[in-house]
């Protein structure tokens, strides 16, 4: 299957999810979620779906566990989306990008100075 093919595929299940999961899920286990992006497998039979989730890590897996629980729901709402000979198996991953990002950002910030009071004065003018 192209490549073309399987990114838009896959850019169709990210919307079709990320509004199911907003408007219509009411599993109280499933909040504070966004769907980050999708991958499809080359043969369109599988697609893992990577969400981010606030909150610690009680509440990311529970609403990992709510999320496959509807998994058949929102399968159901792909096939209606997309025209393909399988409907995609959807498993949901949780995307650490985010969680990685901000750890990274409070290293820096302990590690960086402040403000620009720390900074040289020749630095100021652009060093010369």
């Amino acid at each position: 299957m192209n490549s073309r093919r399987l990114q838009k595929a896959a850019q169709a299940i990210r919307e079709v999810v990320g509004i199911a999961i907003l408007r219509d899920l009411k599993d109280p286990r499933i909040e504070h979620v966004t769907v980050t992006h999708v991958e499809v497998a080359a043969d369109m039979r599988t697609a893992r779906i990577f969400v981010s989730v606030m909150g610690d890590d009680k509440q990311q897996n529970l609403c990992l566990h709510g999320l496959q629980h509807a998994a058949g729901f929102l399968q159901a709402k792909v096939a209606k989306r997309i025209d393909t000979r399988y409907t995609p198996v959807l498993k949901f991953v949780l995307d650490q990008g985010v969680k990685k990002s901000i750890e990274i950002n409070k290293i820096l910030e302990s590690v960086l100075p402040d403000n620009d009071h720390d900074i040289p004065d020749d630095m100021h003018d652009g060093g010369s």
